[in-house]
């Protein structure tokens, strides 16, 4: 079963569109625990244009993620994701 997804407006400070993020999601490849944080997650997925994104979220509930943050992917965050 697929999360419901529920966006913040901090989510799109960086032009990433609601589509785009969905799209990443579904694409994901790398996806974990942000470290020093006990409820802070982040993946990175493609858009629609193939270009790979970083996506930060808060799960709440069992179903439901919600996105608070999109950019395209920096190095940092993708050496902190793949390791």
């Amino acid at each position: 079963m697929e999360s419901e997804i529920v966006f913040v407006p901090s989510a799109f400070k960086h032009g990433i569109s609601a589509e785009d993020i969905c799209h990443a999601y579904k694409t994901r490849i790398y996806a974990r625990q942000m470290e020093g944080y006990d409820n802070k997650y982040g993946f990175i997925g493609f858009n629609r244009a193939g270009n790979p994104i970083e996506v930060f979220y808060n799960p709440i509930g069992e179903d439901t993620i919600k996105i608070f943050h999109a950019m395209g992917m920096r190095p940092g965050v993708f050496a902190q994701l793949r390791d």
